[in-house]
Order: structure tokens, then C-alpha cells, then sequence
């Protein structure tokens, strides 16, 4: 069954900033509270969702282009919605901000097809059965650990590590007690937004 959302196409609305594309994106996460954790060690109750491409091995997590009709975060959670077919809520305190050349020009030292990526964290509420891009994006629900082994470039590894660290402060309740299960809420067209009073982490690479 194909699924009745359509992903957005072209880039007649895309926005750049000094010639870099801007694209936003996210790091969708659940609490497993049924996992069997007798080591006591709070990672392995946090599964992230990643996304495959066809012919590859490796996986990514959801992004694409950030238009000039919406927010970083509304960009992050649709492109949630149409490669991963999930909504949830979303820390509008962004993770990082990171410089990289699109999957095309990874090997070539032009700056010609170059990225400034927006990363968030994405607590995910809804799973859909289809999604727009169910047939070019296959998703994964994978420990932390996994993720970092899985992840198909180096500047993903830093966005994994600043959700774990943001994920485990002290500041955060979740941190204090993965006894009892995250509220849930009903989500709208996207994701709710979720503000946090943490210091906003940037890096560029």
C-alpha cells in the first residue's frame, strides 16, 4: 500500500547561507523501559532510529533540505516523517550545526555541493506503517552502541555523542529515573516542539 503522504520535491524553496545548502535533521529515539537491563547501564535502555539507502550497508539518520517556509525544526520532523515515517517531539535546542559536502562530492575537495547541517533530538510518539519514502528508505531501531558503529560519516558520530551527553546530563529527568514512561502526547501534522534550558553545542568540522 503506497502511502498517502507525499514528500516534498525540488528546491524552488531551498535556503543556502554563503553558498551552502542548509539541511536539517534528526536523531529519533525511544526509551525501551521493557529491556532486560540487569547491568544497569541507562544506554541500553535508548534504541535511535537510523535509515538505510538501497545498495548500502551503512545508515544515516533522517535530514534533507531546510526551505524557507519553515523552521529548522519543522524541516527536521518532516524530513522524519517522509524518510522514517515517524512523528514525535522534538528539543528545539539544536544538537550541533556541522559543514559537510552531499553524499555526491564526499570525495572530491571542491566546495561546490557543500552542506551546513542542523541537527535535533527527536523523542519519537508515532510510528507509521507508510511513509513517503518507505521504498528508497528502510529504518533500524539500534542501541546507542550500535548506532555509533553504523553511522556513515564522522560528523554523525559527533551529533550521536552530543545527543548521549545532553541525554545523560544531570539536568535531564530522564537521566535521574528511566523507571517510568516519557509522556506521550498526540502529535500534530509533524512533531510537537520541546525547548530545553541546556547550552546549545555547535561544531563544525
Amino acid at each position: 500500500m503506497a502511502s498517502p503522504l507525499l514528500a516534498r520535491k525540488g528546491r524552488d524553496l531551498q535556503r543556502y547561507e554563503n553558498h551552502l545548502r542548509l539541511v536539517a535533521g534528526c536523531i529519533p529515539y525511544k526509551i525501551n523501559v521493557q529491556t532486560d537491563n540487569q547491568s544497569g547501564d541507562l544506554m541500553n535502555l535508548v534504541e535511535v532510529l537510523m535509515i538505510g539507502s538501497p545498495g548500502r550497508h551503512d545508515f544515516v539518520f533522517p535530514k534533507g533540505g531546510w526551505e524557507t517556509d519553515e523552521t529548522a525544526c519543522e524541516a527536521a520532523c518532516r524530513e522524519a516523517l517522509e524518510e522514517a515515517g515517524v512523528r514525535g517531539i522534538i528539543d528545539e535546542i539544536e544538537l550541533g550545526q556541522w559543514i559537510f559536502r552531499s553524499k555526491s562530492r564526499q570525495v572530491t575537495c571542491s566546495q561546490e555541493g557543500s552542506c551546513k547541517g542542523y541537527m535535533f533530538a527527536l523523542e519519537v510518539t508515532e510510528e507509521l506503517d507508510y511513509w513517503p519514502e518507505q521504498e528508497v528508505h528502510g529504518r533500524k531501531w539500534v542501541t546507542m552502541g550500535e548506532a555509533f558503529k553504523l553511522c556513515r560519516y564522522d560528523w554523525m558520530r559527533e551529533a550521536l555523542d552530543l545527543f548521549k551527553n545532553r541525554l545523560f546530563s544531570k539536568s535531564n529527568p530522564i537521566s535521574k529515573s528511566l523507571l517510568s514512561v516519557p509522556a506521550l502526547y498526540e502529535p500534530s501534522q509533524f512533531c510537537f516542539m520541546k525547548s530545553t534550558q541546556a547550552e546549545q553545542a555547535i561544531a563544525l568540522c
